[in-house]
């Protein structure tokens, strides 16, 4: 029989071992190991928001490797957060170039660690101010005879140090963390990547993601997400503002969109269907930019689909997620653990 303690330990910590099974464009199927834990600190309440951290091994059928860890952690009662990922990824992409200078797709290679680091503090009910740091070593390792990177006509190329630094400000008044029916969120966050902080490029950043949720009818909830991002200096192509993959702009492969400057807005319904399944229909639309042309204003982008859900943890509402959506390209699968915003 259990004790007071124990259920109350046990009530604080959830452990989902599973076998990392997942589709996108840029991967394919994915096959590896990876456990989720969701949890909440000692001292804290159990009412307190949950924290989460995964650590994952995947392998694809396009002979990529991830190694991954990802958290977001909610301390004393929420009064100081910190999220961020530590991986180490062995990649390859298609580029489609940059801006309107679209050239023929083209595959390259790719190892880079990557390193995002998010401090806050509360300061105001809602509100926390805090630093923020990125770091990746981004080394090109497979091109085509005779191609854009082959060439080294890519920015970046063969290989690019980013270590930047910055502030950010983020309003949180969600309700529930992975499947909120009500509330905001904003996160704005500026980067100064330099040589400074031991980089080989020298650019800036400044982004804004703002969602909003909204329970319209019983178990049928409006979801809205604007995203904002403003590149200047001499950034290299991997870190320019993109769009495409399972989160900004399904429909589109990952960097299928890429720029300077980028505005998203996104927007889904969703709702329950039964027990733990439930739906979701989805649209986007986007604007891209440069330094000249902040937005193009007159040639948006498009896309739009379809998802069930199934939620693998009731008490937190964490789901699984399998998504049909279609850009100007076609239409392209997605299936993950989370919702895309």
């Amino acid at each position: 029989m259990l004790t007071q303690k124990a259920f109350s330990q046990q009530k604080r910590l959830s452990i989902l071992p599973f076998p990392a099974v997942y589709y996108s464009p840029e991967t394919r199927w994915a096959y590896g190991a990876a456990l989720t834990a969701t949890f909440r600190f000692k001292n804290d309440s159990l009412q307190a928001r949950p924290s989460q951290m995964s650590l994952g091994i995947v392998f694809t059928q396009e002979k990529q490797s991830l190694y991954y860890l990802p958290f977001q952690l909610f301390l004393k009662n929420a009064g100081y957060y910190f999220n961020g990922e530590l991986g180490f990824y062995k990649y390859n992409y298609y580029y489609f170039g940059i801006g309107n200078q679209s050239v023929p797709k083209e595959l390259f290679g790719v190892d880079f660690p990557r390193v995002r680091l998010n401090f806050f503090k509360k300061i105001y009910p809602h509100l926390y101010l805090g630093v923020r740091y990125q770091y990746e070593d981004y080394r090109i390792t497979q091109t085509i005879p005779n191609g854009e990177f082959a060439s080294e006509r890519v920015p970046g190329t063969p290989r690019s140090i980013t270590s930047g630094a910055g502030l950010g400000l983020f309003y949180d008044t969600r309700n529930i963390v992975f499947f909120p029916s009500k509330g905001i969120t904003a996160d704005i966050a500026y980067f100064n990547n330099a040589p400074f902080w031991g980089g080989n490029a020298l650019f800036n950043r400044l982004t804004g993601d703002f969602s909003g949720y909204q329970t319209l009818l019983k178990k049928v909830v409006l979801a809205g997400n604007l995203f904002s991002s403003f590149t200047w200096g001499n950034a290299p192509f991997n870190m320019l503002s993109e769009l495409g993959g399972g989160k900004r702009m399904r429909g589109y492969y990952q960097g299928r969109l890429r720029d300077d400057n980028v505005l998203l807005a996104q927007g889904e319904v969703r709702f329950g269907i039964f027990k733990r399944f439930g739906g979701v229909f989805f649209g986007s639309t986007a604007v891209l930019g440069n330094q000249k042309d902040i937005i193009r204003w007159h040639d948006p982008k498009f896309a739009y689909g379809t998802g069930i859900r199934f939620t693998a943890n009731r008490r937190d509402h964490l789901n699984i997620r399998l998504d049909y959506a279609i850009g100007q390209d076609g239409g392209n699968f997605y299936f993950t653990i989370g919702e895309a915003f």
